[in-house]
């Protein structure tokens, strides 16, 4: 099912992702962490599909993406950062397998934070973040999606690292075996796993040998 949306209003959240709010359409549900296909509402461009997850919660009266813009070549999110308040977008069916099943751990890569970033959201919505814990990766500090709203939330309950970044104040260490061993307390929760694909495929391989059951692992596969 195809529903044309309006863009209500884009802001700048980092040097290279941008937030997208948009009319939501009467009737229209999804669950935190799934995510949808877009395409822009103009000629060429309507056929060009591409995922994104949502980042508003249901209860909400707008949708919001989080985009990552890649300039290097001439593809949808380029197009995406032409657009302007009033232009239109086509939104897809509801998909994605990742949701909240239980308490655990967060891991992501860059933007790999979008679907956490609406299951955080709702769970600090309703008193229900005790339990969790977030580790946040980028390349430098630049790159952080919204540290600030994530650090309010989860206070001590996260560490962003910085793996690109010398001088950076954050920790610098990879999500690796050493790191997990570290700085997992408890490898019987959930983990919620969302970044790059090389970078899924190996913390996913990594907890597997630390004994977390592949039941537990949560991704999109």
């Amino acid at each position: 099912m195809e529903n044309i949306v309006q863009i209500i209003s884009i802001k700048d959240i980092t040097h290279n992702v941008k937030r997208f709010r948009m009319t939501k359409p009467a009737g229209f549900h999804f669950n935190a962490g799934q995510a949808t296909e877009l395409s822009i509402n103009a000629a060429g461009w309507k056929d060009e599909k591409r995922p994104f997850t949502f980042t508003s919660l249901n209860n909400d009266s707008f949708l919001e993406f989080t985009i990552k813009i890649y300039n290097d070549h001439q593809g949808v999110t380029n197009q995406l950062a032409t657009l302007r308040k009033g232009d239109e977008l086509i939104l897809r069916d509801v998909w994605g397998a990742i949701e909240f099943k239980g308490p655990g751990y967060f891991i992501a890569g860059g933007a790999g934070i979008t679907p956490m970033l609406a299951i955080l959201r709702q769970l600090h919505q309703y008193g229900q973040l005790e339990g969790n814990k977030l580790f946040f990766s980028n390349q430098t500090d630049q790159d952080i999606i919204l540290q600030d709203e994530l650090q309010d939330m989860l206070c001590q309950k996260v560490i962003f690292t910085t793996t690109r970044q010398d001088d950076a104040s954050h920790d610098h260490r990879r999500i690796d075996a050493a790191f997990l061993q570290a700085e997992v307390i408890d490898f019987n929760r959930h983990f919620y796993v969302c970044g790059p694909d090389q970078m899924v495929s190996a913390i996913n391989e990594t907890l597997k040998q630390l004994g977390v059951k592949p039941d537990y692992l949560v991704f999109e596969q």
